[in-house]
């Protein structure tokens, strides 16, 4: 067994290898602090045939052993990859893909085992740190090693692994990933933070990782295994000059086409038309006939943005396409949106509920719930195509996650807006970033459902092309500029920072100065958006929906919910049969009444507070006989709560049977006289009889209604009563 160690935010990384896994091509765990993890790289021994990409798979299993759990449900095993677990998988493969060689079609699966979970230590970059390292002592070839650590921003000064405290207090969440040399991938959520502190945090993470760079180094150079030849395929330089002969003006014609329709149309019209043309020629040879149209294609359309400074649609590198929105676009939901940017198009529609509809989570971090919830859904017809309509794959996953990460810093908290809070959001056209959509889109809905988010946030994506020393930053890609290009950089933000970025390139990664450059350029691109979404909505609206649940809270001791829950529910459930509201009560004495109907809200909460009311001392009330005695009445005067009036206080006279006064069932007026030290309440209806104003049963004790007319009024005035109350 080999072990090596480096520090990584003055604490101890040690990555060993040699004694598990070790079958596969190459095997490391990682430990950080009491976090461990097993990264295994694996390669097929020979090429898949008839693919033209990379055959990568990065698996992320998550074990809930690590967190000290039993999985629920009926098979107590862990299932299908939870979200979490996903957005790891596609975290590790971002940073890695770019470098493998071009043309390799072995295939490679890495595997990360996560075994224990320290929260102080998350293990989302130390799986990145373990693949690489895995990678690096194999034969499978790879052009690392990368490392990755999260970065926090405390007080404005980037923080290297922060722990859990620190996170709490952080206004950024950030994992960067990179070589020795360059930034291969950010992923990140802010609390509105400047660009100036945003790269800051990005720089630091970047020279945080160079000795864990160093240590894979050594690794690779001490125990690594000699690598695999890759011989990629390269097309026939003559059949390559016949091609561009053939087909380079047809190509700048289709490129220089505005709408991606008839421009892909254009474009398959001429790869049929090549093939067909080169079929007769070299017909044992048209793999170096469609390699050398699509490399044609490529530097055709980089040569046409680097040289002409003109895009396929025609647009200029900063300018980004029409922009139109639109608010209210339904009766029924609580909140709706359409966001249309060129030819991208989402529909978001957003539906407030109550806290118990929290998504709960089950994973290895700390979080149990959450009341934020973004959903993205990509249809096929968004792009022209067929295909089957299944559960979320991993990019609908990846896309809903960072819009709603950047949305997430505006949502007001829970004491503000007791709701949980859903958005949907439906691509219903694509070409270009629908996720940067779906934050534009996401923010007008929740703006048009009258959630008081602190301000609008809106989105946009850039590329870049680079040609040796040149380099062009676009704002706002289209779909064959991110396929074609070197980079897809997402930056979300308010007027006041940034809430969320991420980038990732097939470079071999971004030099300081060119993300310093795409990220100012970024701030222009999404402020000049977010002034289009203003035009249509300005801020939240004062009301919500008539079809939205109104949600009251009410505040009261701990000790009184056993007095709003009753014996087995029977008052909570009472409560719910007659007003139809629905009643949440927490452990903290908080209780949120759920309801549609306004009035049926404000009934429930008058029974509630009628309740959890305190009989005071002095006041009169007009209580009922529940139970008589030898000794006296038992009179009820708040629900649930009460006292007995003796024998020697029924009348002003003396009384020598308690029921030739009252009865079980008679409404009584009665004077507090005393609580004693054990909670009995001590009543006097001879005190009370001296024309003292009361207050009814059921109806509270917060106010009076006036001198009693009389002391057993009628059911009919009682009910009349009770329902102009309630």
């Amino acid at each position: 067994m080999e072990i090596f160690k480096a520090n990584l935010g003055g604490k101890t990384l040690i990555l060993e290898t040699g004694k598990v896994a070790k079958q596969a091509s190459g095997a490391v765990l990682v430990r950080y602090g009491d976090t461990a993890l097993l990264a295994t790289a694996t390669v097929s021994a020979e090429p898949r045939e008839g693919i033209d990409f990379f055959p990568l798979t990065v698996d992320y299993e998550e074990r809930l052993y690590a967190v000290g759990r039993i999985p629920g449900g009926f098979i107590r095993r862990e299932g299908r990859p939870s979200e979490k677990a996903i957005l790891g998988a596609r975290l590790t493969d971002r940073p890695l893909r770019p470098l493998f060689p071009s043309g390799f079609r072995n295939a490679v699966h890495i595997v990360i085992t996560v075994l224990s979970v320290d929260q102080d230590y998350i293990p989302e970059p130390l799986a990145i740190i373990g693949a690489s390292a895995a990678l690096s002592i194999s034969p499978i070839p790879f052009a690392g090693p990368v490392a990755a650590v999260n970065v926090g921003l405390v007080d404005g000064v980037p923080v290297i692994s922060p722990n859990i405290a620190q996170s709490e207090k952080s206004s950024l969440n950030l994992i960067v990933a990179g070589t020795k040399d360059a930034i291969m991938m950010v992923e990140a959520g802010a609390k509105e933070i400047s660009e100036d502190e945003m790269l800051e945090a990005i720089l630091a993470g970047h020279e945080a990782i160079q000795e864990v760079l160093e240590i894979q180094e050594k690794m690779a150079e001490k125990i690594g295994k000699e690598k695999m030849e890759v011989s990629p395929f390269e097309p026939d330089t003559e059949i390559s000059k016949a091609v561009e002969t053939f087909a380079d003006e047809k190509i700048k014609e289709a490129l220089h086409t505005g709408l991606k329709q008839d421009r892909e149309s254009l474009l398959e019209q001429l790869k049929k038309e090549t093939l067909e043309y080169f079929s007769e020629i070299y017909p044992e040879n048209l793999r170096d006939v469609k390699v050398s149209l699509e490399d044609l294609i490529k530097r055709s359309l980089r040569k046409m943005i680097m040289e002409e400074k003109i895009r396929p649609d025609g647009r200029g590198w900063k300018e980004i396409r029409p922009i139109s929105s639109e608010v209210q676009l339904f009766r029924r939901t609580h909140g709706s949106s359409l966001f249309t940017r060129g030819q991208t198009q989402v529909m978001n529609i957003c539906t407030l509920g109550a806290l118990r509809d929290m998504q709960i989570l089950d994973g290895l971090g700390i979080e149990e719930s959450k009341r934020f919830i973004h959903h993205y859904n990509f249809p096929p017809y968004s792009v022209g195509e067929t295909g089957f309509m299944r559960g979320p794959g991993r990019r609908e996953i990846g896309h809903g996650a960072l819009a709603e990460r950047a949305l997430e810093p505006v949502i007001p908290g829970e004491d503000v807006f007791p709701y949980t809070i859903r958005l949907v959001s439906e691509v219903l056209e694509s070409n270009g970033s629908t996720s940067m959509g779906s934050v534009c889109a996401g923010s007008l809905s929740l703006m048009d459902a009258g959630v008081p988010i602190k301000r609008p946030v809106s989105g946009i994506a850039m590329g870049l092309i680079q040609e040796e020393d040149r380099v062009a930053i676009l704002s706002d890609i289209q779909g064959m500029e991110d396929f074609l290009g070197d980079m897809d950089f997402k930056v979300a933000g308010t007027r006041n920072g940034i809430t969320a970025m991420q980038m990732d390139t097939k470079l071999k990664g971004l030099s300081r100065q060119i993300l310093k450059e795409a990220v100012l350029q970024a701030r222009e691109g999404y402020l000049f958006i977010l002034d289009k979404m203003m035009e249509t909505i300005q801020e939240p609206r004062p009301e919500l929906s008539p079809y939205a649940p109104r949600i009251i809270t009410i505040q009261i001791d701990p000790d009184k919910i056993r007095d709003v829950i009753g014996p087995g529910g029977k008052v909570i459930n009472k409560i719910i049969a007659e007003t139809g509201a629905e009643i949440n009560v927490e452990n903290d004495g908080r209780i949120f009444i759920v309801a549609v109907d306004q009035e049926a809200g404000a009934k429930a909460q008058a029974y509630i507070e009628t309740i959890t009311a305190d009989v005071e001392p002095g006041r009169v009330y007009i209580g009922r006989v529940t139970r008589t005695e030898k000794y006296g009445a038992f009179v009820e005067v708040l629900p649930g709560k009460e006292g007995l009036v003796h024998i020697s206080h029924l009348d002003n006279y003396r009384v020598n049977n308690t029921e030739d006064v009252v009865k079980v069932g008679d409404q009584v007026m009665v004077k507090v006289l005393d609580i004693d030290e054990k909670g009995r309440i001590n009543l006097s209806r001879r005190e009370a009889l001296a024309g003292e104003n009361a207050v009814p049963v059921g109806q509270g004790g917060h106010h009076n209604t006036g001198p009693a007319r009389t002391e057993q009024p009628s059911s009919s005035r009682r009910n009349k009563r009770f329902s102009k109350r309630h």
